[in-house]
């Protein structure tokens, strides 16, 4: 496994660059991808594409599913 570099909220942080991106930033100590309607703090649920729970912005564009995205060297994520 190669560790790659990417930029969570700000903050450089190295990732297992044979996965998700949804389990890289859980394996990080990521717990809050998002937070719902009322505020309170979301993260994956199923996994597989299907909750949407694990959105985040990946270089500029809002809502991209975590859970189906390899993670890549240099990626700038938002989590919020």
């Amino acid at each position: 496994m190669v560790d790659v570099t990417i930029v969570v909220d700000g903050v450089p942080r190295r990732v297992g660059g044979d996965a998700t991106l949804a389990a890289a930033l859980l394996g990080a100590g990521v717990m809050r991808f998002r937070n719902d309607l009322k505020g309170a703090p979301r993260a994956p649920l199923c996994g597989m594409g299907s909750c949407f729970e694990c959105r985040v912005a990946v270089d500029g564009v809002r809502d991209v599913r975590a859970c189906l995205v390899p993670v890549r060297d240099g990626m700038h994520v938002e989590t919020g």
